[in-house]
């Protein structure tokens, strides 16, 4: 069973999104979440942008899952968004990303955290999923297609 539903609320799901540079979207990310779960936007930024130094969270396929532990966080939470136009995201295999799931989890969540990192790369390495997420024509339907999605048998 897809633990993904469990990540994401409709309001933290955005197609279209016009970004220029990975600041900005873990810009907006940190503003859905502060907006959302109450966590400060300052505290998500610097964590996403910490870890991105560590070394890049963009998988390939063009798709990115950057994400970051929150102490003050209680449990792991989520954003999706969609690009208008792909950003370099120095993926391994070099193509700009336009997917992005953004993972949040609580500091302690170590078998958790690792579970739905491999959950969230099974779901994108999915290429008719991708392409059915790169098609999808509103917020609405990125969500259901997100909450939706089940791992192949099972």
């Amino acid at each position: 069973m897809s633990l993904i539903p469990t990540l994401l609320a409709p309001a933290r799901v955005i197609g279209n999104f016009d970004a220029s540079s990975k600041k900005r979207v873990f810009e907006q990310a940190a503003l859905l979440f502060e907006e959302q779960i109450q966590i400060s936007r300052d505290l998500v930024f610097e964590k996403l942008f910490s870890r991105e130094r560590l070394g890049s969270t963009g998988l390939g396929q063009g798709v990115a899952i950057p994400h970051a532990r929150i102490a003050e966080l209680k449990e792991a939470s989520g954003a999706f968004i969609r690009l208008i136009t792909p950003i370099p995201f120095d993926a391994p295999d070099g193509r700009p990303v336009s997917l992005i799931f953004v993972l949040l989890v609580p500091e302690e969540a170590n078998d958790a955290h690792l579970r739905l990192l491999a959950d969230l790369a099974q779901m994108f390495s999915d290429r008719s999923f991708r392409e059915q997420l790169a098609s999808a024509t509103d917020d609405p339907a990125l969500y259901a297609l997100l909450n939706n999605w089940q791992a192949s048998g099972a």
